[in-house]
C-alpha cells in the first residue's frame, strides 16, 4: 500500500484495492468495553481518514474499541475518504473530524472560498516521511539521486522539497531522473526500475523489510529541521469548533486515551487494528505498530500538540519560495482542546 499521502493522495481506489489483497489478520484483541448508557443518547460523529486503514490510525479504532468515544459520550463512524479527499469531508460538514496533512493545508487555508476546517492535533510528533531505496545502489544522501530514477507523483511541493535537500546535501537537482508514477508496492517498484521512493517508514519502509530487501532510508527533517513538519495531523470544522467545543473537547479526549494505549501496549493495538480492520496483515501491522508507537509522542511532553515556530516555519519556507501564499503565523490550527 503505500506512499499513504504527503501533498494530496491520488489514486484511493488502487489504494484500497491494495488493501483487499493482504492476508486476513490474526490475534485477538481485548474486548470492548460495555457501553456507559443509552445507545441513543449517544452523539454521532464521522471521522474520514486519508488512506486505507493502517497504523497512522491505531488511537481511533482503539479508542472506538475500548469504548473510550462512548465514555465520552460519542459513537464514531470511522469512513475511507472520497475522490476529492478528506478535507472537503470535513469541511462541507459531511464529517466533523478527519486527518490531513500540513502541506496539503497551505493551499486550503489561502483558498478564496472559506474552507473551513482546523487542525486540531498532531498524530505524529515529527514527520517521518523520506526516501527509501537499496542499499545497494548507495542513495544514503540527497546527493545520491543523481542518476537515479526517482517516482514522483509530480507535485510542486514535493519537487521543491527534493530540489531543496539535493542541492543542500551538494547534489545537482537536474540530474534526478523524476519518473512520473503511482507506487502501491514500493517492493515491487524498487526491484524494478524504481531506485528511490519517498515514504512514510512505518508502513512502506516496513513492507520492504517483511518482503526481505535490505534497504537504506533517510529522512527529510534530518536535512532541513523546516522539513519537520506536521504530516499526518487531525482537522475539525471550524464551524464545529466554534458551535459545539465540547463535542471537540470530548472527541480528542478519547482519540488521545486511544493514542496512549498504542504508545504503551504496541502489541495489543496492533490485536486492536486487526480485529476492527480484519483484510489487513497481521505481520506488517504488528511490526509497523512496534516502529511507530513511539513515534506518535516522541520526545515531546503529550500526545498531539502542534509546536508553532515548526507549524510557521514550514509555511514560512512554502511562501519564501514561491510555492504558496504567505500564511500568518499561529494561523490554521489549535491546541486548545488538547489542555
Amino acid at each position: 500500500m503505500m506512499r499513504m499521502k504527503v501533498f494530496k493522495v491520488l489514486n484511493i481506489a488502487v489504494a484500497a484495492l491494495t488493501a483487499l489483497s493482504l492476508t486476513a489478520c490474526g490475534g485477538k484483541a481485548p474486548a470492548a468495553k460495555g457501553q456507559g448508557g443509552d445507545p441513543s443518547s449517544l452523539k454521532e460523529i464521522t471521522f474520514v481518514l486519508d488512506w486505507t486503514p493502517n497504523t497512522n490510525h491505531t488511537g481511533l479504532y482503539v479508542a472506538d474499541a475500548l469504548g473510550y468515544y462512548e465514555e465520552a459520550g460519542l459513537k464514531i463512524n470511522i469512513v475511507q475518504p472520497p475522490e476529492d479527499g478528506a478535507t472537503m469531508m470535513v469541511a462541507s460538514g459531511d464529517a466533523q473530524f478527519g486527518i490531513e496533512f500540513q502541506d496539503s493545508l497551505a493551499k486550503v487555508y489561502t483558498s478564496e472560498d472559506e474552507i473551513p476546517v482546523t487542525t486540531v492535533a498532531a498524530v505524529l510528533e515529527h514527520n517521518t516521511s523520506g526516501i527509501i531505496s537499496l542499499t545497494e545502489d548507495g542513495i544514503g544522501s540527497p546527493k545520491g539521486l543523481e542518476g537515479r530514477n526517482y517516482a514522483t507523483w509530480d507535485a510542486p511541493i514535493e519537487k521543491a522539497i527534493l530540489k531543496s535537500v539535493v542541492e543542500k546535501d551538494g547534489g545537482d537537482f537536474d540530474l534526478v531522473n523524476l519518473v512520473p508514477v503511482t507506487v502501491t508496492d514500493e517492493a515491487a517498484a524498487l526491484r524494478q526500475d524504481i531506485d528511490a521512493i519517498w515514504v512514510y517508514y512505518a508502513w512502506a519502509g516496513v513492507s520492504c523489510e517483511l518482503a526481505g530487501l535490505d534497504t537504506t532510508m533517510w529522512y527529510f527533517k534530518d536535512i532541513d529541521p523546516v522539513f519537520d513538519f506536521y504530516t499526518p495531523v487531525i482537522i475539525a470544522n471550524s464551524n464545529l469548533i466554534k458551535e459545539d467545543p465540547d463535542t471537540v473537547r470530548a472527541f480528542l479526549d478519547a482519540t488521545r486515551k486511544g493514542y496512549e494505549y498504542a504508545i504503551n501496549d504496541p502489541d495489543k493495538a496492533a490485536d486492536i487494528l486487526c480485529e476492527k480492520v480484519p483484510e489487513l496483515d497481521s505481520e506488517l501491522v504488528h511490526k509497523s505498530q512496534q516502529w511507530i508507537s513511539p513515534q506518535y509522542k516522541a520526545d515531546a511532553d503529550e500526545w498531539g500538540k502542534i509546536d508553532g515556530r515548526r507549524w510557521d516555519a514550514f509555511f514560512k519556507w512554502l511562501s519564501d519560495n514561491g510555492l504558496n501564499d504567505e500564511i500568518p503565523e499561529g494561523y490554521g490550527y489549535t491546541n486548545e482542546f488538547l489542555d
